[in-house]
Parts: structure tokens; C-alpha cells; sequence
């Protein structure tokens, strides 16, 4: 059904904003039009709202390497990257997008590791014959929703035995494709401590069992998901959830991981975002 205009009118004001709040399923592209077509004239600039974030650095003191986990009775490759020194990290695991396990989001796994998060990026290609190597066009799409989000849960089993690995701090971070498995992940592991979506489709069903705190990350010119933000946050905000969502303006998605669409400014807001929130407490 199409968003009334009291509902478009408050996702405008929060893009405005940019702080902005959010949840529930769309029935059509409507909200998303809308809000395109209004941040369109109304010129926002997201250089001008956003502060410059600041990115982990290069020279980070970290360990990364290609290990193997069990899921089933298959090993799934995964990017491993942690910091070199201390005690238990807080861990993330980092879900790719239709691209797969490329060098981008491996670059990301790395920059969250310098920002004191262990972080485990599974390859969940690993089930077929093109693990390894750079996706063909359609394969990850193709791939099972079912063993997809089965290889996540064995990625979080996996964290939680890791003797680096604070149990009770396991978050996920997911890209496009991966936004979906991640809010399914949340669905099916209560003890998850936070979730991050960067534009991603909503479950139509069992939201009701996501207990961690959602972030979610949208472009103004993604008309497929940037529509599920005010239906997700009604959602779950009546299932008794969090979900905290942000619309960036002049961008489309993939605006953090393509090189078609990448917005630097978009990348830093939402990257700042997104530690601050992984580290939040509550």
C-alpha cells in the first residue's frame, strides 16, 4: 500500500536530519520515490551533512589470513582479521554482497580490525566449485538461502569457541545480498549483539525474533530497498525492536562497496556510524 503522507513527510524530515529512525516491510516503491524525488529538489548534499570520518589507518597493526571453518559437512573459506595485540575482541562477522568475498571486502575487514574487531568475512561461494575465485556473474545470487544463512551461523558458532573472541560482543555487518542473511542471522541467533544493514531487504517474516539492535544504511536512489525503511522501523518498533536507519542523500546502492556507485562522502558518514554503533553498549 502506498505510504501516507505523514510517513513520507517523516522520512524527508530525517533525511534532513540524518539522524533517522525506522521499520517495516513496503508493499510498493512508493516511500522510496518519494523520498528520492523530494531529496532531489530539495538539493541535499551529503559532503555538507556528513563530518569527515576518520579511517582506520593503513599502517594498523593487524593479522589477516584465508582460514576454513565447518559448516555441515563442508569447510567454508573465510578472510580472517583481527588486531595483533590484546585481550578478547569484540567480532564481526562481515557478509559480502553479489560480488563476493573480493579484494574491497577484505580491505573492509581490515579496516575493521584496526578499529579493534576481530573479523571473520566468509566466502559463501565455499559450497561450489567457484570458491576462490572472483564470482561469475549471477553465481552468488543463485546460491541457496537456506545453506547461505546456515554457513553464518556455523561462522558464528565458530566465533564463539575462538579463544580471541569476547562471546558476548559477536555482531554482523552485511552488504546488499548480505543484508538479507543478516537480518535472517539475527532471526535465528538471539545472542547476536548488533546488526548493521547496508542496503538491504527486509525479512517479510520473523522479525519478531530479532532481540539485537539494527542499523540500517540506505541510498536515496535505491528504489528497490530504500522503501522497506519506514514499514522495517513500525515493524519493529510494535515487536518491541531497534532500528535506527539513515538515508544518504545522492547515492544509489552499493554506494560503500562498487566502484560504479561509491560515494566517498556516504562511505565515511556511514562508516562512522557504524563503529560508533558496533561499539555502543546499549
Amino acid at each position: 500500500m502506498p505510504l501516507l503522507l505523514f510517513e513520507v513527510t517523516e522520512m524527508l524530515t530525517k533525511i534532513v536530519q540524518i539522524p533517522a529512525n525506522s521499520r517495516r516491510r513496503p508493499r510498493t516503491l512508493w516511500g522510496a520515490l518519494c523520498v528520492a524525488v523530494a531529496c532531489g529538489l530539495l538539493g541535499l548534499n551529503a559532503a555538507a551533512a556528513a563530518p569527515q570520518a576518520s579511517q582506520p589507518g593503513q599502517n594498523a597493526e593487524i593479522d589477516a589470513q584465508m582460514i576454513g571453518y565447518p559448516s555441515s559437512s563442508f569447510n567454508i573459506r573465510a578472510y580472517l582479521a583481527k588486531p595483533r595485540s590484546g585481550a578478547k575482541f569484540p567480532a564481526v562477522i562481515l557478509v559480502h554482497s553479489v560480488q563476493g568475498l573480493n579484494d574491497r571486502l577484505q580491505d573492509t575487514a581490515r579496516q575493521l580490525a584496526a578499529e579493534g574487531f576481530l573479523v571473520l568475512a566468509p566466502d559463501l561461494l565455499s559450497r561450489s566449485t567457484a570458491a576462490g575465485t572472483p564470482p561469475a556473474r549471477g553465481a552468488v545470487a543463485r546460491l541457496s538461502a537456506t545453506a547461505t544463512v546456515d554457513d553464518l551461523k556455523a561462522g558464528y558458532d565458530f566465533l564463539v569457541k575462538n579463544p580471541d573472541v569476547d562471546a558476548s560482543k559477536i555482531s554482523i555487518v552485511g552488504f546488499g545480498w548480505g543484508g538479507w542473511r543478516s537480518f535472517m542471522l539475527a532471526e535465528n541467533v538471539p545472542g547476536l549483539f548488533r546488526v548493521v544493514i547496508y542496503y538491504g531487504v527486509t525479512p517479510s517474516t520473523g522479525l519478531e525474533n530479532i532481540h539485537a539492535p539494527v542499523l540500517g544504511h540506505y541510498a536515496q536512489y535505491d528504489f528497490r530497498n530504500t522503501g522497506n525503511a519506514i514499514p522495517t522501523e513500525k515493524t519493529m518498533k510494535e515487536l518491541g525492536g531497534k532500528f535506527t536507519y539513515y538515508v544518504y542523500p545522492e547515492t544509489r546502492a552499493e554506494f560503500v562497496n562498487s566502484s560504479d556507485q561509491y560515494n566517498i562522502d556516504a562511505t565515511k558518514l556511514s562508516w562512522q556510524r557504524t563503529i560508533s554503533f558496533l561499539r555502543s553498549p546499549s
